[in-house]
């Protein structure tokens, strides 16, 4: 039943969007800004209503009169902003009505959206409560009605068992205090909205809480004209022995008050709890036919190399949004085709969108818009940015924690960052040295992301090398460095069933050490092999590790790899070529994942034997630079595992 509620909706609300988008454009569609239109009518009923207050006389037997002299003595501006005032509040009710609507149609209230959707409903009664006290402060017959009725209500409660309507029962039981009391909720009230809103707008990434100047100005126009044809005026004064028969009713604030007497104050309890209780309970009501099994991925978004983890139920441009990238976006609602992205690799599901935002041809063509776009496998995208991201790559110091020499050649460098903290990555990411004149060195993490304690490198040393020469000769425990991180668009892809063939030249061991002790840790079962290629016996420096992991997992094997034997290795194993070894042993590579670690001239060489063999370049991944055609060659990583010289 609701889904079939939530596709008559999407269907009411798309054909509504066309025909706005055709009178007023994508950019200024009233449709596509109702929450920023609300928070704009928000600050009008603020401002006028603080001018009203300025001339408002709380008192039982002044409030009438000062409100009438307000409305007629100065028709040109206090009548003026009553009415803004008065058009403005109906106008917030129904563009946030709207707003929650839209989400609960377009099934944007789930997952991480909930705290969203709940706040939003207690922002929309907060609002009403707010209306509703509004249309008593006038203290004309409206006023009676609605004193009397919201009496009449609440006593219907056990905690107030018919005390509140005696306060109403003779005009002496209506006191000034009770107009100090009204005027105080109609100032606290608000404010509760406001603090609220700031809540609930804070959890949505660059939310707009203005709609574009031209929309403001169109909308601000219409009300002054509205308020100045059809003036809001009072009704007769109020009078407690006299019931009155006729009233004008607003069917924005108070809907409810006509069936609080066809009914009985208890049926109007349980209707407004009880549909309440269901918009609260919504994000969590089944079902959500036709949906995969939600989880929460991973995106790597390009040009910014930037590795995002996505919320359950997020879409592509809330999660780049979050993580301060800068994609471009105006509507957030699939009407104006601005935040259109290419999925270079993976799969998403795409939401209700307008069709002239995206078309078929570019839908064959990878593209999607990131606002209605869910992924449901881990996924690269590339897309223009609208300007630089706004999250730097972090900073952070830290202390040589301890050294220890691995082969001759190689140094095991452990990190401990200034305050014990941690540097969350991803397996396979890498960071950045930074040396005195700016400089930088790049080695990757060969941690594992959820083992506490140091970060561990491990640096190969370069003939002639800056830094790496000065980590053999001059570097100890204690010092101090600096390294920005974590970096890179290379990581292990936890999506899917394909085995994993692992590919180490050297210290390209480093992040594979890194990934495979997370799909240990994250229980990933499909099979993985690791074939690790080093010159002689002696370079393989860590070689009892993958021994140990073969024999504790059977899910994962290790084939070492000597290109140039000596004597005194007593080698029996595999020569060669590490990438010619799985060639020979893979004849057939489709359905299998590569992940090469190692030096450039080393993946070169390897990856289009691989593509030849039926390896898709989907499912190619390199830390030295990145293999598939679809990444240009300007944004190649060139990240040699061991470091730069």
């Amino acid at each position: 039943m609701l889904r079939l509620l939530q596709r008559l909706l999407q269907r009411l609300f798309l054909v509504a969007e066309r025909a706005a988008n055709a009178i007023f454009g994508e950019r200024l569609n009233p449709l596509y800004h109702l929450g920023a239109l609300s928070y704009w009518l928000f600050w009008v009923v603020m401002a006028s209503g603080l001018y009203l207050y300025a001339f408002f006389d709380t008192s039982v037997t002044g409030a009438y009169a000062s409100v009438e002299r307000l409305t007629h003595d100065q028709w040109w501006a206090g009548g003026l902003l009553r009415s803004l005032h008065r058009y403005a509040s109906d106008g917030m009710v129904l563009t946030m009505a709207l707003h929650l609507l839209r989400h609960f149609a377009f099934d944007r209230h789930r997952g991480f959206r909930w705290f969203s959707w709940v706040s939003g409903v207690v922002v929309l009664w907060l609002v009403y409560a707010s209306g509703i006290n509004g249309y008593m402060l006038p203290w004309d017959q409206l006023a009676q009605f609605t004193v009397i009725a919201t009496a009449e209500w609440f006593d219907a409660l056990p905690v107030f068992n018919g005390l509140l309507i005696r306060n109403f029962l003779t005009e002496d039981s209506v006191n000034d205090r009770f107009f100090s009391l009204l005027s105080f909720l109609h100032i606290g009230l608000p404010l509760g909205v406001l603090a609220l809103l700031w809540i609930h707008t804070h959890r949505v990434p660059q939310a707009k809480t203005l709609p574009p100047n031209p929309l403001m100005a169109a909308l601000g126009a219409a009300l002054l004209v509205l308020s100045a044809l059809k003036p809001a005026l009072s009704q007769a004064p109020a009078d407690l022995a006299r019931t009155a028969t006729s009233i004008e009713f607003d069917w924005f604030y108070l809907p409810t008050y006509a069936l609080l007497y066809e009914w009985s104050p208890a049926g109007l309890w349980a209707l407004t709890g009880g549909l309440t209780l269901l918009a609260a309970l919504a994000p969590w009501l089944p079902p959500k036919f036709g949906r995969r099994e939600l989880r929460a991925f991973h995106v790597l978004a390009n040009p910014d190399n930037r590795i995002v983890a996505m919320k359950e139920d997020e879409t592509l441009l809330d999660a780049c949004l979050r993580e301060g990238l800068a994609m471009p976006f105006d509507c957030r609602n699939g009407g104006c085709g601005v935040c259109k992205c290419t999925v270079l690799h993976g799969e998403v599901e795409l939401g209700p969108y307008q069709e002239n935002a995206l078309s078929g041809a570019e839908r064959e063509a990878g593209q999607v818009l990131a606002c209605v776009a869910k992924p449901v496998s881990d996924v690269e995208i590339e897309y223009e940015p609208s300007g630089a991201s706004t999250r730097p790559v972090s900073l952070h110091e830290a202390r040589v924690a301890s050294m220890d020499l691995l082969a001759p050649d190689v140094m095991r460098v452990r990190l401990e960052p200034e305050g014990g903290g941690r540097v969350p990555f991803y397996a396979g990411q890498y960071i950045n040295i930074l040396l005195d004149d700016g400089q930088k060195r790049a080695f990757s993490f060969a941690t594992a992301p959820h083992e506490p304690g140091p970060i561990e490198l491990h640096i190969r040393r370069v003939e002639g090398g800056r830094f790496t020469t000065h980590v053999f000769t001059a570097m100890k425990a204690g010092d101090r460095l600096r390294f920005e991180g974590p970096v890179g668009s290379f990581f292990l892809r936890e999506d899917g069933d394909k085995p994993v063939i692992f590919v180490a030249g050297a210290t390209g061991f480093a992040p594979v050490k890194s990934m495979v002790e997370h799909a240990f840790h994250a229980g990933i079962a499909r099979p993985m092999v690791l074939y690790w290629g080093t010159r002689r016996l002696a370079d393989m420096y860590l070689r009892e590790l993958p021994e140990r992991w073969a024999r504790e997992h059977a899910n994962f094997r290790f084939v070492p790899v000597l290109s140039e034997t000596g004597p005194d290795d007593a080698w029996e194993g595999r020569t060669g070529l590490v990438h010619e070894a799985i060639l020979a042993d893979y004849p057939d590579l489709a359905g299998h994942r590569i992940y090469a670690c190692g030096s450039v001239k080393m993946v070169e060489a390897a990856q289009p034997a691989f593509a030849k063999q039926g390896l898709s370049p989907d499912d190619c991944f390199s830390d030295a630079f990145k293999l598939a055609p679809r990444i240009h060659a300007k944004e190649a990583d060139l990240v040699r595992l061991g470091g730069r010289p």
